[in-house]
Parts: C-alpha cells; sequence; structure tokens
C-alpha cells in the first residue's frame, strides 16, 4: 500500500515537472496565456482598487486634521494663512519650458516697439524746437 502511495506521489511530481518544461504542457498554452491575461487584469483592478481606497483613505485624514486646525483656528482667535502662489518669473530657468506667445501678444509687444521708435524721434524733434527756440528768442529782442 505504501508503495502505490508512493508511486502516485511520484506521478503527480512529475506531472507538475513536465508541465513546468517548455513544450511539454501538451497543448494547453492557449488556456494558460488566458488565465495568465485574467490573473493580470485582475491585478490591475486590485491595484487600482486599492490605490483609491489609499487616496480616500488620506482624503478623509486631510479633512479631519483640517477640522481640527479649524478648531483651533476659532479658539484662538486665528485667521488662516491665504497662500498666495508666487509671481511667475519674467524669464524661466529653462527657454525651453517657458509659456509660448499667442499672435495677438507679439503682435501687442510689436507694436509697443514701433511706439517706442515713435516716441524717441518725437522727443528728439521736440528737444531740437525748443533749442532752435531758445536761440531765435535768445537772438530776437521785441521792442
Amino acid at each position: 500500500m505504501a508503495a502505490f502511495v508512493a508511486k502516485q506521489m511520484m506521478g503527480s511530481q512529475l506531472k507538475a515537472v513536465k508541465g513546468q518544461l517548455p513544450g511539454a504542457g501538451g497543448g494547453d498554452d492557449d488556456g494558460d496565456k488566458e488565465k495568465e491575461e485574467e490573473a493580470e487584469r485582475e491585478r490591475l483592478e486590485a491595484i487600482a482598487e486599492a490605490e483609491e481606497r489609499r487616496k480616500e483613505k488620506h482624503r478623509k485624514m486631510e479633512e479631519e486634521r483640517e477640522q481640527l486646525r479649524q478648531g483651533i483656528r476659532d479658539k484662538y482667535n486665528i485667521k488662516k494663512k491665504v497662500v498666495e502662489e508666487a509671481a511667475m518669473p519674467a524669464e524661466p530657468d529653462n527657454p525651453l519650458m517657458r509659456k509660448k506667445k499667442t499672435p495677438e501678444e507679439l503682435a501687442r509687444e510689436a507694436e509697443l516697439a514701433d511706439q517706442d521708435e515713435f516716441t524717441k524721434l518725437k522727443n528728439s524733434l521736440e528737444t531740437q524746437v525748443n533749442e532752435i527756440k531758445q536761440q531765435i528768442e535768445g537772438k530776437c529782442v521785441l521792442q
């Protein structure tokens, strides 16, 4: 009887080893692939569900903390600090990451540059006219 049991155990172990060898499965590869794909889908679903539960847990914890903080603020008459976002730097460290300008912004900048050139020309002309005017007034004396 013990020999029979030992023979059966050895046979089942041999089948398990043969099933692990490549190409020795006996045609159940399609079924195995489907089972593996199903197991992978279930694993990914479980991971997503666990992540969702973790996020919900942390959201609730933060909500409780904020209630405690608010209770302390109310007790000691402390106003909640409003965090203001820092102004965006004019030129980011990485020029490749800067915000692209719209055509309207580019046109506006070009217009301002043109106005600057005209303003410079206008100012220089005004100063020259004033200088000439002073020279003429200096030479002409009204009686």
